[in-house]
């Protein structure tokens, strides 16, 4: 909830669900996948691509003769973790192939660990096959390997993620995602819904659609429509909505046509929750971050959302500290808080990254300065979202069981989003439940993030 720990991070990548035991002679390949969702996604398609070749996965080092290490690169200390785990793959493998956006720095990353087998850069999946296919040659058996057709999940078999695009065509000073991975390419609508309704078939109780920026999703085929489905996110949340499945939309820019979600989220099709990077609040801030959502007034189209669908859960990041941010500007970011009164929130404190254009801005904010008001929003945040859960306390709402252990059953509501939002706690009565099921509760007890409740 507040810095994304680790335990609380969509991008440290759970093992696959796939059986460990390869058969005899059968190479084997290791994954540790960082990054964000997007990054998750692409290592369950190049996984699901070996296993296609008749690749065992092995869910630990030992076990395989090679190890893809999927990076980040956003943030420095997400270049820190990725070198890290570079160099514990090494240690306990030796045998290893990096990819992801921290490949786009092949130099960067050979520089620090030499040994590497190869280097490639974001979802450069030719690429990254061929450097398993030399480092570790394939020897599929057609009898025996079999692949289901909703291919690997990294993920829990009743969630997954669903990217709809790739890249970015925005170009905040801050990011270099663009740089990484190219400009928007939306894929055909088609294919999204051919995945969603395989993963729909294959047990998938909830779809969490990602991109770089959702609301665009078809901009950059002119919202091509092919097969009777149009390229435009309203068409798709539409059309996804139609599978039974929760349906979770997340990095959605706050442009005028997201309006037109809203009464989807109503009539229940799509659920009631919007995850927007809003950044920041100050205008002045916002131009110098280059935000595309600078001018828009985000308070009054709060305001309509909710008017529309009062249950909607708003979700976003901010970041504090950025080059030249007074402590006017600061201020201002907390009376928006303070208004808006967002139900999830997160906060990240302004860090350099190589090639971004902010580091050139000046009246950089110092360090002390940046814990202290990163320590006072958060404050902020905590206590709107303890108000917030604690007006819960007696309502019924659905939940979806994501973990069952002795004392628990750990359960989301509809405005939960897995590893990044609260949790609904049944520590009662709970021993007839199982692992994605969507059942009823009633709240007893709130805390500052999380919930308990009981079988309704």
């Amino acid at each position: 909830m507040s810095t994304n720990p680790p335990n609380l991070r969509p991008d440290l990548a759970p093992k696959a669900r796939i059986d460990p035991q390869p058969r005899a002679g059968q190479p084997t390949v290791g994954m540790v996948s960082l990054g964000c969702p997007k990054a998750l996604v692409d290592s369950e398609r190049i996984l699901t691509r070996l296993r296609a070749e008749g690749y065992a996965i092995s869910p630990d080092y030992a076990g395989a003769d090679a190890v893809i290490v999927n990076t980040c690169g956003f943030l420095d200390s997400a270049k820190a973790e990725s070198l890290d785990a570079i160099g514990e793959a090494l240690t306990e493998n030796g045998r290893v192939i990096v990819t992801g956006c921290l490949g786009a720095e092949p130099d960067y990353i050979t520089g620090a660990h030499p040994k590497v087998l190869a280097v490639t850069g974001p979802h450069q999946y030719e690429q990254v096959l061929d450097a398993v296919h030399k480092a570790v040659p394939p020897a599929p058996d057609p009898f025996i390997d079999l692949l289901p057709a909703s291919g690997v999940s990294l993920t829990p078999r009743h969630f997954s993620y669903l990217k709809i695009s790739e890249g970015c065509n925005h170009k905040c000073k801050f990011c270099i995602i663009p740089d990484m991975r190219g400009r928007l390419q939306s894929r055909p609508a088609h294919a999204v819904l051919r995945e969603a309704e395989k993963l729909v078939e294959s047990g998938v109780k909830e779809l969490l659609v990602i991109s770089q920026d959702t609301s665009a999703y078809g901009v950059d085929i002119k919202h091509a429509e092919d097969r009777g489905h149009r390229a435009h996110i309203t068409d798709l949340a539409r059309d996804l909505g139609s599978l039974g499945a929760w349906v979770r939309l997340h990095y959605v820019y706050p442009y005028p046509h997201v309006r037109q979600l809203i009464p989807l989220m109503a009539e229940g099709l799509v659920l009631p929750y919007l995850d927007i990077p809003f950044q920041h609040a100050h205008p002045d801030t916002l131009k110098r971050m280059a935000r595309p959502a600078a001018a828009s007034k985000t308070l009054d189209e709060i305001a309509a959302w909710r008017s529309v669908c009062p249950d909607i859960t708003l979700r976003s990041t901010f970041i504090v500290g950025y080059p030249g941010e007074t402590e006017a500007e600061f201020q201002t970011l907390l009376d928006w808080l303070d208004e808006a009164q967002l139900d999830r929130v997160g906060c990240f404190q302004y860090e350099n990254v190589a090639g971004a254009r902010s580091n050139a801005l000046p009246d950089h904010v110092p360090e002390e300065i940046k814990q202290d008001r990163w320590d006072r929003f958060m404050e902020k945040a905590q206590a709107i979202s303890e108000a917030k859960l604690a007006a819960k306390v007696g309502k019924r709402m659905e939940v979806i069981v994501d973990e069952i252990d002795a004392d628990a059953a750990t359960c989301r509501t509809k405005a939960d989003a897995p590893e990044i939002d609260g949790s609904l706690f049944i520590d009662e009565g709970f021993e007839g439940l199982s692992v994605g099921d969507i059942v009823t509760v009633e709240v007893d007890e709130a805390g500052e993030y999380d919930l308990w409740g009981r079988l309704a």
